[in-house]
Parts: structure tokens; C-alpha cells; sequence
């Protein structure tokens, strides 16, 4: 077992609602704090609540506790939650408000809603790695949050789930907002949309990929910023959602050529 370290108002929180909502918890939280404002003040409530010991600290402190992170995860903005005892977090799993801060100007995300397959979700991440995605986003409350502990996604990954950057959250539609108020376009994948033909991806792209049985859920689709659609020829309903997404990864790879 590990002793991670949480950074950010979003991943703190989560952290312990999640916490909060274990019946048996088998980590140990300890939040050190500086100077709270509003929004740390509300964290602080809920983990008192929770039985999550809280230490008033210092700045200096706080950026000794964070030395050993990753640049963009050293901006704790006054909070820093310990968690002792749980696994060890993979390197390439990431936390959206922290990777935003620093990700590339030409960047691309795929985001996938209630995509649960393992053979499809494995392939997806296969075609991130070789087209170049810059980061995965899964929804919390289906399998994809297991990405990193399942072994048919590595093995249908090829590897890649222990490469392409993996962000979990718990609302979808949170998680678009940031990357739209960050300068994203967000392109929905769906059948009824404009031709792929007749797209020219955003710099900053995010393509949102729905399930095959349901699609992408209705808030989420009007939430995305354009619909594109794949033209095919065959007499099938619609292409396999991994399918689709290594098409229009290729495309959107194709174009920053």
C-alpha cells in the first residue's frame, strides 16, 4: 500500500466524499490547510464530518508535501489531502483540474459515456496511443473506472492503458464544461451528425464517444459544441464504438500533419 498525495479544491473533495461514502474504510486522510478561503472551508466541513483529522498548516509546508509531484500538481492552492494506505496510483492516471493547467495548446481528448466493454474500451486505448490522444476521460460510475486493474483491457490496450493519461470523474458533464471554459470544441460522435468529411477539427479537440446500445446521454449531447458523423456504406445500423473512435482519431491525426 501507498501513501498518495491529492492536490486541488476537485480531487481533494472527491477524495473524501468517497471517503465519506466507504463503509469500511481501509486508508488513513489527513488534509493539511493554509489560509482557508470559501471553497476550502466547505472541503474542511465535509472531511470534520467525515472523521478525516484536519491540520492547520502553512504555505512553506504545503510546497514540502508537494516537492515530489509532477509540475502541474504542485499547485495545491492551499490544501493538500495525504491518503495513507491505499494502492499505489498508476503514473498516467491524472486528475482533469490539474491536467488542464498545463495541457498542450494543440491538444485531444476523448471522453467516453457509459462505454463498459473491456474489448472496446481496450481498443479505444490502443488507438489513443498510436494516433496520439492526449488524454482518456471515463465517467466514475461505470467499468472504465477500473481501467487501470483490468486485465482484459491491457491485454485488448496492447499496453496502452499503462501509457495514455486516464482521468476519472464523477459527472461527464462537469468535465466538458472545463475543457470548453479551457478552450476545447467539443464533437459528439453520433450518427445523425455533419459528415466527418466536412470537419475541421478545433485546435484544442475533445471527441465524446457514447455506448452502442444508447449513445451518448442527452445532457451530454447538448452540452457538446457540433455532432460528427462517420459515412459509411454498408447495411448495418452504425460502426463499433471502437471502431468509430480509431476513425476519428485518424482523422483528427491526420489533420495536425
Amino acid at each position: 500500500m501507498a501513501k498518495n498525495i491529492y492536490t486541488g479544491f476537485h480531487a481533494v473533495e472527491e477524495r473524501v466524499r468517497r471517503f465519506a461514502s466507504e463503509k469500511n474504510p481501509l486508508s488513513t486522510l489527513k488534509i493539511y490547510c493554509s489560509k482557508p478561503g470559501p471553497r476550502v472551508k466547505k472541503i474542511i466541513a465535509l472531511a470534520k464530518e467525515a472523521g478525516i483529522e484536519v491540520i492547520d498548516s502553512d504555505g512553506k509546508t504545503l510546497d514540502e508535501l508537494t516537492a515530489s509531484l509532477p509540475e502541474r500538481e504542485k499547485d495545491h492552492r492551499g490544501i493538500v489531502l495525504i491518503a495513507d494506505g491505499e494502492k499505489e496510483k498508476s503514473s498516467n492516471s491524472v486528475n482533469l483540474d490539474q491536467w488542464i493547467t498545463s495541457c498542450p495548446e494543440k491538444a485531444t481528448v476523448i471522453i467516453l459515456d457509459s462505454v463498459t466493454d473491456p474489448h472496446n474500451i481496450g481498443a479505444i486505448l490502443r488507438s489513443c496511443d498510436q494516433f496520439g490522444a492526449d488524454l482518456l476521460v471515463t465517467g466514475e460510475r461505470n467499468s472504465t473506472s477500473n481501467i487501470l486493474e483490468n486485465d482484459i483491457i491491457a491485454r485488448s490496450s496492447a499496453g496502452a492503458s499503462a501509457w495514455v493519461p486516464l482521468a476519472v470523474e464523477t459527472n461527464l458533464n462537469r468535465a466538458v464544461e472545463i475543457l470548453k471554459k479551457n478552450g476545447f470544441w467539443v464533437y459528439g460522435a453520433d450518427a445523425g451528425g455533419k459528415s466527418l468529411k466536412e470537419i475541421e477539427f478545433a485546435p484544442k479537440t475533445c471527441i465524446v464517444m457514447g455506448s452502442e446500445g444508447s449513445g451518448i446521454s442527452r445532457l451530454l449531447e447538448e452540452n457538446c459544441d457540433s455532432v460528427v458523423s462517420i459515412p459509411t456504406c454498408g447495411k448495418i445500423d452504425s460502426l463499433n464504438v471502437s471502431v468509430a473512435a480509431g476513425v476519428l482519431l485518424y482523422e483528427r491525426h491526420r489533420q495536425q500533419l
